[in-house]
C-alpha cells in the first residue's frame, strides 16, 4: 500500500549534510542530489481504458462532486487549452505500456455515513469493494466531518489493491480525505498556510474550495501512482511498503523555481486571483503537482 505523506513537503529539495572543519566545529552544508530514478520492477501497470468510479462517503455537494468529476474527465480531454490537465497525464504514457485514458464509471453516495465517522483501513477497503470490478480504480472520498486512520498524522490519502474471493485477480482502489476542517495546513497545501517550515502565504484555491482543491491535488497524486504501480511491483524508488512515487517523489512542486515553502510559478486567474496550472474540461482550472519523467529522470511541471 502507498500513501501520500505532506508533513515533510518543506524539506524534500536539498539534501543538507553535517561536514567538520579542521576545528572540530560542524558546519552545514549543501549536497548535490543524486539524479532521481524511479526503478522498474518488472510489475503490471494499469493501461488503457480504466474505469473511476467514485465512492462518495459523507457529505458532499453537487458542486463539489462536480469539480473532482470534471477533473478526472480533464485528465483525458484533449479540448482544454493549454497547460491543460491532459498535457499533465501524458506524462504517464512515458512509463511503459502506453497510454493509461480514465473514464467515470458509476458514482455511489454514503451521505448517512453508514460506517460511522470514524473509519480504519478495513472499512476503506469494504468501501472500495462496492465499486470493485477489473480494470477499474475505485476511489473513496471521505468528507470532511470523517476522521480516518493516520489522517492528518502520517497520510492525506492512500492507495493499494484488493483480491477477488478466488485469489487470481487485484484490483486497485484509492481513498482521499477531504482536510478543511482537520488539517488543511498539511493536506491542502498551498491552499492554507504549512503547519511546519516557512510561513509563505498560501495560494488561492482555484475552485473556490480549499478541501476540495486539495483533495484534486493528493488524487491526482494517487491517480498516477496507482497507473504506474498499481501493486507495489511497477515504477518506485525506496522501499515497496513506502514508495517514491511518479508524483509523490516530486512532493512540493507546483512550478519552475519551486524551493521548500514556496511551491513555484504558477499561473493566475485575472479575475479570481486564484492560482493554478492546468484547465480542464469545463472552465475548470486546478493546480497539479510535478511528476516524475521517466525520459528526462526529472520532475516535470507545466509551468
Amino acid at each position: 500500500m502507498a500513501l501520500i505523506c505532506r508533513l515533510a513537503i518543506l524539506f524534500l529539495f536539498c539534501s543538507i549534510s553535517p561536514t567538520v572543519s579542521a576545528s572540530g566545529r560542524k558546519l552545514t552544508a549543501l549536497v548535490e542530489q543524486q539524479p532521481l530514478v524511479l526503478k522498474y520492477h518488472n510489475g503490471a501497470l494499469l493501461k488503457g481504458n480504466i474505469v473511476v468510479n467514485l465512492i462518495w462517503y459523507g457529505q458532499f455537494t453537487p458542486i463539489q462532486r462536480s469539480i473532482i468529476v470534471d477533473f478526472i474527465q480533464s485528465l483525458n480531454s484533449p479540448r482544454a487549452p493549454l497547460p491543460s490537465a491532459s498535457s499533465w497525464w501524458k506524462t504517464t504514457e512515458k512509463y511503459k505500456g502506453g497510454a493509461s485514458t480514465l473514464v467515470v464509471g458509476k458514482q455511489i453516495l454514503h451521505p448517512q455515513y453508514s460506517l460511522g465517522k470514524s473509519l480504519k483501513t478495513t472499512h476503506l477497503v469494504a468501501l472500495a469493494n462496492k465499486g470493485n470490478q477489473l480494470n477499474a480504480i475505485s476511489v473513496v472520498l471521505t468528507s470532511k466531518d470523517v476522521a480516518v486512520d493516520g489522517f492528518c498524522m502520517s497520510r492525506c490519502g492512500t492507495h493499494g489493491s484488493t483480491r477477488s474471493r478466488d485469489g487470481k485477480t487485484r484490483s486497485a482502489y484509492i481513498w482521499v480525505g477531504n482536510s478543511e476542517t482537520q488539517c488543511p495546513g498539511q493536506c491542502a497545501w498551498p491552499f492554507h498556510q504549512p503547519i511546519y517550515g516557512p510561513q509563505t502565504p498560501p495560494l488561492v484555491a482555484p475552485n473556490g474550495d480549499v478541501g476540495v482543491d486539495g483533495i484534486i491535488i493528493n488524487l491526482a497524486t494517487l491517480l498516477a501512482g496507482t497507473v504506474t504501480n498499481p501493486f507495489n511491483n511497477g515504477y518506485f524508488q525506496g522501499p515497496a511498503t513506502a514508495p517514491l512515487e511518479a508524483v509523490s517523489a516530486c512532493t512540493g512542486v507546483f512550478g519552475s523555481g519551486a524551493y521548500p515553502g514556496y511551491p513555484g510559478e504558477v499561473l493566475t486567474d485575472k479575475s479570481s486571483g486564484a492560482s493554478y496550472n492546468a484547465n480542464g474540461v469545463n472552465g475548470r482550472k486546478y493546480l497539479l503537482p510535478a511528476m516524475w519523467d521517466p525520459q528526462t529522470s526529472a520532475c516535470k511541471t507545466l509551468v
